[in-house]
């Protein structure tokens, strides 16, 4: 797990520094397998529809209820990888 932890703070590092700004749907996908894999399951109160972005971040990070924090580890540092 200490590996896996340092290489998921590698790729944390290395989101902030992409070469292009990924799509809204790819940044989605960011911060809820990060929020997954720091977090756990969502359970927040899901914001209002006038909270658009709130509510398509919560959106997001609860699709990936039940996934384990360290398939979230690995599946945020492969998806960075594959924006480098």
């Amino acid at each position: 797990m200490p590996d896996l932890k340092a290489q998921f703070e590698d790729a944390v590092a290395n989101s902030k520094s992409l070469s292009e700004r990924p799509d809204n749907s790819t940044l989605l996908k960011i911060y809820a397998l990060y929020k997954q894999a720091t977090v756990g399951d969502n359970t927040e109160k899901k914001p209002g529809f006038s909270d658009m972005v709130g509510r398509a971040k919560w959106e997001a990070w609860a699709g990936f209820k039940g996934t384990e924090q360290t398939a979230a580890m690995e599946q945020y540092i492969a998806l960075i990888e594959s924006l480098r």
